[in-house]
């Protein structure tokens, strides 16, 4: 063969293998997303044939370097590094399969909920139901990717000696690994208990170590809470299994809450109670549903008044809260002044009998000395 026509050859193979691979992917990846766009079109009940449809990218590069991986060596280029060159693509192909499982498990858990959120009116069953799908997507993304790294690893001969040879010790080691990761595993079976025990739940209003929230994200291994001031409070997910903390979106998202004030004994307590009734009907928050004033303490110098409201979740029992502690104080100090706390003061009695009074009699200071 005359060079020029070997030397064309060995230029258009690689060409021809490439161009064919390209060209096989992109029609495939066409006539998928053809069939899961009709097939979404007829199924409107369910949105797991267009959620499918975001895997395109991933299937595409499965099986551009599938057919890369299955057809290099007939192009017959860089043939003293055809060794590297399929290993290299061996590690894409089954990085690129890891990405497809989990885009794929993605879709599946995504319409999944989202079917059952548009039968399920309750917000908090939602909540859960979020909280458990979103952990079930870190675990099957966790187990995907160590997987693949796995099998990237068991592509070296060097490694599955290592392999093997790990075996004999893998007694030894499991319990050294378990001892140096203690934390983690905690950690770990911590989140799965938080998941379908059903103790807390995105969206949850909780308030741990004195802080008031609600939760933002959980993983695995830590929870975030945010803070009503906008802050985010990062905690390992061990704290809610072994700690006590309020969940105030348990049982309901319906709260009460209450104000107290110290106020004098002479306090119209009858006049607050109306006061306070005008105000609630004024408050958009209020949700109708209980209210109330008591007495509920006395000191010798002030008297305790709890005043008593409800609102359908807790942020609108906070805004109850203030708009009563505002205006029931500024209608106290315009109208009833004589009932917010005083400091009382007297003038001191006198001892029995002139004891410890060395003043004359007119009360100039004694005299001292003779003369």
């Amino acid at each position: 063969m005359p060079p020029t026509l070997e030397h064309m050859e060995n230029v258009l193979r690689p060409l021809i293998v490439i161009g064919a691979a390209v060209l096989i992917t992109l029609a495939v990846g066409w006539l998928v997303d053809r069939l899961l766009r009709r097939a979404d079109t007829r199924h409107t009940e369910t949105p797991l044939w267009g959620l499918l449809r975001r895997c395109r990218p991933a299937l595409q590069c499965v099986l551009f370097f599938g057919l890369l991986r299955g057809s290099y060596e007939q192009a017959e280029v860089f043939e003293d590094h055809s060794e590297g060159i399929g290993r290299a693509l061996g590690l894409i192909l089954i990085g690129a399969c890891a990405w497809l499982v989990v885009r794929i498990a993605a879709a599946i858990v995504e319409s999944t909920y989202a079917r059952y959120a548009s039968r399920s009116p309750d917000p908090a069953r939602l909540r859960r139901v979020r909280t458990q799908v979103t952990l079930i997507q870190r675990v099957v993304t966790a187990v995907v990717g160590v997987v693949a790294v796995a099998a990237m690893l068991l592509t070296f001969p060097a490694m599955r000696t290592v392999g093997t040879s790990m075996l004999a010790s893998a007694g030894v080691l499991g319990i050294v690994a378990g001892i140096a990761a203690q934390s983690t595993l905690g950690n770990l079976f911590a989140g799965l208990q938080i998941a379908f025990g059903d103790m807390v739940r995105l969206g949850d209003t909780v308030v741990v170590d004195g802080e008031w929230g609600t939760i933002d994200e959980i993983t695995l291994t830590f929870l975030t809470v945010r803070t009503w001031d906008e802050r985010r409070i990062t905690m390992p997910v061990s704290y809610f299994t072994s700690k006590p903390f309020e969940n105030w979106s348990r049982g309901g998202a319906q709260m009460t809450g209450t104000v107290f004030f110290h106020l004098d004994h002479s306090a119209p307590v009858a006049a607050m109670r109306d006061k306070l009734h005008d105000i609630l009907r004024e408050c958009p928050a209020w949700d109708g549903r209980d209210w109330g004033l008591a007495v509920t303490d006395t000191t010798p110098t002030t008297i305790q008044v709890r005043a008593l409201a409800t609102a359908k979740d807790a942020d609108d029992i906070w805004t109850v809260r203030v708009t009563v502690r505002e205006q029931l104080v500024g209608w106290l100090a315009d109208h009833h002044a004589y009932a917010l706390p005083r400091v009382m003061t007297a003038l001191a009695a006198p001892p029995p009998n002139g004891a410890l009074d060395h003043s004359a009699p007119d009360g100039t200071a004694p005299r001292t000395g003779r003369g």
